[in-house]
């Protein structure tokens, strides 16, 4: 593995990299991190774009998805040779195992939801005018419009608070309900016209993405599956193995920053505990020190690229 700072965006014109399904971000860093590796996990294939980069780099795949359209465009985009596609969660313990039998030295996520998701009006990811208020990724489960419908005021304000960092968290809560009382929500213009009423008239698409984004993360358990799903993906490279993670959410990268720095300390004592007792040791080190987010030119060519940051953790040789 490349020391620590070569792990960096820089300057670059890697990020034309695109298909038709998906236009991948970071592509230069993780291009980077594609150098070398020969079995690689990518947890999130999309569309199949950085699992391109992959190829190139020699990699033979482990191309992973819960949304079955997502692998149908890989599969067009790239083929059988070299590529194995998995239908399911990268938080299922199906994936888990055969990401452990696929023995990988590399593994990647990319978080979140895909351009042509967010372009689809009928799976409801998005804010545009009319579009049911769904978001559910396995098309399983409970709908948007559910959780908007029955969750209480308190449920909704920690929804909010932690999913959005909203500072208005209770003010609009308060308006979900009063909303549903009259009517229940079913498309996207419920739920803008309550945030309007909640945040006043200069909300606009800014504050819309967001809180769409914090519903989504709740339909879906994003937050909860993906702090299960990081030891076991740890667990499943070889030593010398990385695990990288781009987010797009505060909460998430959160979650992964906390597990990568807990990862790399040596003592897992509590905090306040004087002397070490647990004679632990490192699991690995934690290559971003900063984490990695897209260049202006890289947001200028795909503004949904602008909150992505990237984290990356290397396994240690002896653990």
């Amino acid at each position: 593995m490349a020391a620590p700072h070569s792990v960096s965006a820089g300057p670059s014109s890697f990020w034309v990299v695109s298909d038709t399904y998906h236009v991948p971000v970071l592509v230069e860093p993780v291009a980077r991190l594609a150098a070398g590796r020969r079995r690689v996990v990518d947890g999130t294939v999309g569309g199949g774009g950085h699992t391109a980069l992959f190829r190139a780099a020699g990699a033979d795949v482990l191309a992973v998805d819960r949304d079955p359209a997502a692998l149908a465009a890989a599969r067009r985009r790239l083929g059988d040779d070299g590529v194995r596609y998995l239908a399911g969660s990268f938080a299922s313990e199906v994936v888990w195992q055969a990401a452990a039998d696929f023995r990988p030295d590399a593994v990647l996520l990319d978080l979140g939801v895909s351009s042509h998701q967010l372009d689809a009006d009928a799976r409801g990811f998005s804010f545009r005018p009319g579009a049911p208020l769904d978001m559910r990724m396995t098309g399983e489960g409970s709908t948007a419009a559910d959780v908007l419908n029955t969750l209480s005021a308190a449920a909704l304000e920690t929804l909010f608070r932690t999913n959005a960092d909203e500072r208005r968290a209770r003010r609009l809560a308060r308006a979900i309900v009063e909303r549903r009382e009259r009517q229940p929500f079913a498309t996207s213009d419920d739920l803008v016209g309550a945030i309007r009423r909640a945040l006043g008239p200069r909300s606009g698409p800014a504050d819309f993405a967001r809180l769409f984004q914090a519903v989504r993360i709740a339909v879906n358990d994003e937050l909860g599956a993906l702090a299960d799903a990081l030891p076991h993906l740890r667990d499943a490279l070889v030593p010398g193995g990385v695990l990288a993670v781009i987010s797009y959410h505060s909460g998430e990268d959160r979650l992964v920053k906390v597990a990568f720095r807990a990862w790399a300390r040596a003592c897992h004592c509590p905090p306040h505990q004087p002397v070490c007792t647990c004679g632990g040791t490192s699991r690995g080190t934690v290559l971003t020190r900063r984490v990695i987010r897209p260049t202006a030119e890289e947001i200028a060519a795909n503004p949904r690229a602008r909150s992505a940051r990237l984290r990356v953790f290397e396994v240690a040789d002896g653990r």
